[in-house]
């Protein structure tokens, strides 16, 4: 069997939405949102002998729109309701499915960002109640404990593990 699947796919681009080029906005849709939905039906045989769980990795722009990141946010926003949809289907399955949705965290692609929009660090770490941008070992908690018998019962979730960024206006 297999006891979790972590869908961690994410390619981005950045351009206002009137001007996203259609085969780059399919190329971020395969990658993020499609290749999830793949690994999640080619894992179901395992996942059901050993009663495992998914994780699939949104995005605070599962939950927020963005101009200049179109396709990145519509595969985040469908990795939620893939999350919902996979949940309420595979439950009797004893599969949990939940999401992760990282905030602003410290990776290559957020630092290329701050490379490409002036002011960008600033006004993220203005907004962030923890006052600082998230390191990847900050998503390790939830994981372990979505992974954990601990969840057992916590099915269709999806987290925010931003700093409380998602709830300060």
């Amino acid at each position: 069997g297999l006891d979790v699947l972590i869908n961690n796919a994410g390619i981005t681009h950045r351009s206002l939405a009137d001007k996203t080029d259609i085969a780059v906005f399919r190329k971020v849709m395969a990658v993020d949102w499609q290749a999830p939905v793949e690994m999640a039906v080619a894992c179901l045989p395992l996942l059901k002998r050993s009663g495992g769980g998914i994780i699939n990795i949104g995005s605070m722009l599962s939950i927020f729109g963005s101009s200049y990141g179109a396709a990145y946010a519509a595969s985040k926003g469908g990795i939620v309701q893939l999350t919902k949809s996979q949940a309420v289907a595979w439950a009797p399955d004893n599969i949990q499915v939940n999401a992760i949705l990282p905030g602003w965290i410290n990776t290559d692609m957020t630092r290329q960002a701050r490379i490409d929009v002036d002011g960008l660090h600033d006004r993220i770490q203005g907004r962030t109640p923890a006052d600082r941008w998230g390191d990847p070992e900050d998503l390790a908690g939830v994981a372990v404990f979505l992974s954990a018998a601990a969840s057992n019962f916590v099915t269709g979730t999806a987290i925010p593990v931003d700093g409380g960024f998602s709830v300060n206006i």
